[in-house]
């Protein structure tokens, strides 16, 4: 029997949609088209719950019912009124409704909410009566409706998940400002992690980063922790096709590698042992207390996965020696390894003193982060590149190109049939004497007579050379005027220079010279520098301008006393 495919939506945090349709493809989703934090798909029920049970990436995953366009809040309730929703509700259900909402038509999401659900609420209302109505509630629902506004483009939808598919069931407590399941493990697989090598995260917190990679390393589904999804109150939920997906553990594997985990807190330790029994997966992870300092050997070459602080939720005393101490570890203790950082300021990552061989942006929660990628190799960069070796983004860089070549090239058999429609590669290789829009002839001669003012070949290059002539021939007038005009300014200030100067000349023994005038002539030398100061204190007299007031607080007096004492 042939099953029903439609169109569905995954949700997931922005630079992970890549990740989150690689998974969907492998779960035999068709038409697969990422967007910005979302994926579109298509399939069948069974596709619904494997995603939901399987996706690591994927926050909800939606099954769009009606789509509509709508300029105003009353055509939105009437539209959403239109819907036969007792084939997904009944008088005795509950429902909620959360709306997203990008447009200049509708502003505010709230109100958008209250529509919507009067638009529901008529409708049964006008078929049932007055009292017979699903009620709203807004925790555990029977029934979720999401509801996206995108301009005037309208799309109702149906949550098939619930509660955010990050909340897996396993975290029994948390430190603070734990990371995103969801994130963590879009990381781990941003990172190429599938278990085939061991994996460290020296900063663990809670265990996130760990008790993830232990899921992807033994291919356990993040979804068999939970205790429910919002499709199992649906009225055409299949129990039988949901127990036997959920119950399938025939994919699951046992880990080669450890995973490796530690902390400065014994207290973040302690709530890492609880999440991670709770999970199942302790036999996999090694867990201890120890700071970062510590670390003077490592596994065999892994890769590093962790999440430092960023000085913004969580700050240590000392956010640039802890970058520093990061980067001194890595190219003396993890030699060999690949290290993803992920880190919110740009001046801490320049503390590691590495060169990041990739940045990805990244949301976390609501800040703007960036994860980065270091290659950390034996020797110096020259031995690295010898042996064949490359940083990952030169390599991407190159095969980018490489791509962006091949697409450029088209066959012989194309290139002449382009030729042909622009009027060039006739049969004999000859300009075609028809092309679009008219005689090929006709146009030439308009264009002639067009241009024919214009100076064609050796003309051309004769008037160019002409006026390049010319332009030199100005520059050069331009620039023997300009000097001119200084030269002028400065004999004229030199002539003004020595006229003022003139009687202030001495000769070495301070004698005038002969142009000297005796009343221009001070006995005292000092007095041709208008030193005003020393000639009044030279002559007895007090300065005009008062002393500053010193450190001890000496009053004009007590500073004049102690100056005659120290004379």
């Amino acid at each position: 029997m042939e099953t029903e495919t439609y169109e569905m939506v995954a949700k997931t945090f922005q630079g992970l949609e890549d990740v989150l349709a690689d998974e969907l493809r492998a779960l035999g989703a068709q038409n697969v088209t990422p967007g910005r934090r979302m994926v579109a798909f298509e399939g069948d029920k069974e596709l619904m719950y494997r995603a939901n049970l399987s996706c690591r990436t994927a926050l909800r995953i939606l099954k769009p019912i009606v789509k509509f366009t709508a300029g105003d809040p009353d055509t939105l309730y009437e539209m959403t009124k239109e819907y036969d929703w007792s084939t997904l509700l009944s008088p005795d259900k509950t429902f909620s409704i959360d709306s997203v909402v990008n447009s200049d038509l509708f502003n505010h999401s709230r109100y958008v909410t209250y529509r919507v659900k009067d638009g529901i609420v008529d409708f049964f209302k006008d078929r049932y009566g007055a009292d017979k109505r699903p009620g709203v509630r807004l925790q555990d629902a029977d029934v979720m409706i999401n509801v996206h506004i995108d301009g005037n483009r309208v799309t109702l939808s149906l949550d098939s998940s619930g509660e955010s598919l990050h909340k897996r069931g396993y975290r029994v407590a948390q430190t603070e400002a734990p990371i995103n399941e969801v994130l963590a493990a879009g990381i781990l697989m941003k990172a190429g992690y599938n278990g085939s090598c061991p994996l460290v995260d020296p900063m663990c917190g809670s265990g996130t980063f760990l008790i993830e990679a232990a899921l992807i390393a033994a291919n356990i589904n993040p979804g068999v922790y939970r205790r429910n999804f919002a499709f199992e109150q649906w009225k055409d939920f299949d129990e039988e096709l949901f127990e036997s997906l959920y119950n399938d553990d025939s994919n699951e594997r046992e880990p080669e590698f450890k995973i490796y985990g530690a902390d400065i807190s014994p207290k973040a330790i302690a709530i890492a042992e609880k999440n991670i029994k709770q999970a199942g997966v302790g036999k996999y992870i090694d867990l201890e207390i120890k700071p970062l300092s510590k670390w003077e050997e490592s596994p065999a070459e892994g890769i590093i996965v962790t999440n430092p602080p960023y000085g913004e939720r969580i700050s240590v005393e000392d956010m640039d020696g802890l970058y520093e101490l990061i980067g001194s570890k890595l190219k003396k203790v993890f030699k060999g390894y690949h290290a993803w950082i992920i880190g919110y300021q740009d001046d801490y990552f320049k503390k590691i003193g590495l060169a990041p061989s990739q940045k990805l942006p990244m949301l976390n929660g609501s800040l703007e982060c960036e994860l980065r990628e270091y290659v950390i190799f034996e020797g110096d960069y020259k031995s690295f590149r010898r042996e064949g070796n490359t940083l990952h983004t030169r390599q991407e860089e190159r095969e980018e190109r490489g791509k962006k070549k091949e697409s450029r090239r088209i066959s012989d058999e194309e290139w002449r049939n382009n030729a042909r429609k622009k009027g060039f590669g006739g049969k004999d290789g000859d300009r075609e004497e028809k092309r679009r829009g008219g005689d090929f002839k006709k146009k030439r001669s308009a264009l002639e007579e067009k241009y024919k003012a214009k100076p064609v070949g050796k003309a051309r290059r004769k008037e160019r050379e002409e006026r390049e002539n010319r332009f030199r021939d100005d520059r050069k007038r331009e620039f023997r005027s300009e000097n001119g005009r200084k030269k002028d300014f400065r004999d004229n200030n030199r002539r003004e220079f020595n006229r003022d100067t003139t009687r202030k000349e001495f000769t070495r023994d301070n004698t005038r010279r002969d142009n000297d005038t005796p009343e221009t002539v001070s006995e005292n030398p000092l007095a041709v520098r208008r030193n005003e100061k020393a000639l009044k204190m030279i002559q007895g007299k007090q300065p005009s301008i008062p002393l500053m007031r010193s450190r001890k607080g000496w009053k004009r007096g007590e500073a004049d006393n102690n100056d005659n004492n120290n004379d």
